[in-house]
């Protein structure tokens, strides 16, 4: 006689009931592109930031329960922390920049924040210093703020530790390209250093729009550069440049071409620093099949509808786009260079950068970015910097 047995399904796991919306916002969805590209798509990516950076300032006892948080942003920032202050029941001022759009502004007063929005200007690097000036007026107006400064305090690096086990367990066992815009430094260094330290192979690749300080690109400017998160025109010391294997910089009508590529091949609607990133990974990926290239797609195409998205008939076809290939910042030229950057240090303040054969040794007791540098790399004549406010 045979007997049948049978075994009772799995329980199914129940759909989680978040508390709060940036529970439920703050992890992106990950999407496969092809057989070697992932999509890390976020609706705004700097909610790990905000939530990682307020913990820990809340654990440290830096913060105090009901205080009042302050920086300037952009906008995505602003909301993120707008949101995470709202969830742990803190005090939120942003001093704005002029390119925050009425949709951001409104949502960050119902919230609950003051917003100080700097008057029009032109020159977005006028801009970023009297905001700088701003906050700093505000914190000896008020001494009980506390400055969230996002560009440099590298709390803001906590928060991707999430980010980097789920990583983790999404793409086990691989070695792995991580490909996203530079921005703080935050986002792609917080993410990388976690995976690196389980001993994964992981490579970063550094996206710039011409026009940016932070890897040498200051004598160049872009009309068009509205690229807002992936350069800045001031030095940020949340930036670990000897994290960064590869740097590439792009103009503004190829992450147009990127972004608008990916919405209409893919159905993913999402912002320029993610278009330039996607059409990164789609050129690096034939070079290095062995790796799983992930795109960090910090934000949606939202606030680029009218100045990118309404003119996708005026975008490049992104297929036959190559970058020029260099090997020295001397030959740094729009609208597309890439170079192997090797993990080495690099003196913002100072635009010197260690020759391209080897990074230097390190001296005793000093981490890599403290490492003696050689002479500076000489660049074009500089001409002030175009690219949108950085801080997102």
């Amino acid at each position: 006689m045979t007997v049948s047995s049978t075994r009772s399904a799995p329980a199914p796991v129940p759909a989680p009931v978040h508390g709060h919306i940036t529970d439920a916002i703050k992890a992106p969805d990950l999407l496969r592109l092809s057989d070697n590209i992932v999509l890390a798509r976020f609706e705004t990516l700097k909610v790990y930031a905000a939530l990682g950076a307020i913990r820990t300032l809340l654990e440290r006892g830096i913060v105090q329960p009901g205080q009042t948080l302050v920086d300037s942003s952009s906008g995505i920032y602003a909301l993120a922390l707008a949101m995470a202050c709202h969830r742990y029941g803190l005090g939120c001022h942003i001093v704005a920049s002029t390119t925050v759009d009425a949709a951001t502004r409104a949502q960050l007063e119902i919230l609950g924040a003051t917003v100080d929005q700097m008057p029009p200007s032109q020159d977005l690097r006028l801009d970023q210093e009297r905001r700088v000036l701003r906050v700093r007026k505000l914190l000896v107006e008020r001494p009980g703020m506390h400055w969230m400064r996002q560009y440099h305090d590298a709390v803001h690096y906590t928060g991707y530790r999430e980010f980097a086990d789920l990583v983790n367990r999404a793409l086990p066992d691989t070695p792995l390209t991580v490909v996203g815009a530079v921005g703080t430094g935050s986002s792609t260094g917080g993410l990388v250093q976690p995976l690196r330290g389980r001993g994964r192979a992981v490579r970063l690749l550094g996206i710039q729009p011409f026009g940016s300080v932070t890897f040498g690109s200051e004598g160049f400017s872009d009309p068009e550069a509205i690229i807002a998160g992936i350069g800045s025109s001031i030095p940020f010391d949340n930036v670990r440049h000897d994290l960064y294997d590869t740097l590439h910089w792009l103009d503004f009508r190829h992450a147009m071409a990127g972004a608008v590529g990916l919405l209409r091949k893919h159905a993913v609607f999402a912002g320029l620093s993610t278009g330039a990133a996607h059409l990164v990974a789609s050129w690096e990926a034939t070079r290095h099949p062995d790796h799983m290239h992930l795109v960090i797609g910090a934000d949606t195409g939202h606030r680029y509808t009218e100045r990118v998205f309404a003119r996708h008939h005026e975008a490049l076809d992104p297929r036959p786009l190559k970058p020029h290939q260099i090997t020295t910042l001397t030959d740094l030229a729009p609208p597309w260079s890439a170079m192997e950057w090797k993990r080495r240090p690099f003196d913002v303040r100072l635009a010197t950068v260690p020759s391209a054969a080897a990074a230097p040794p390190q001296t005793p007791g000093c981490s890599p970015t403290q490492a003696p540098q050689q002479a500076p790399a000489p660049l074009t004549a500089p001409t002030k910097p175009t690219e949108e406010d950085p801080s997102s």
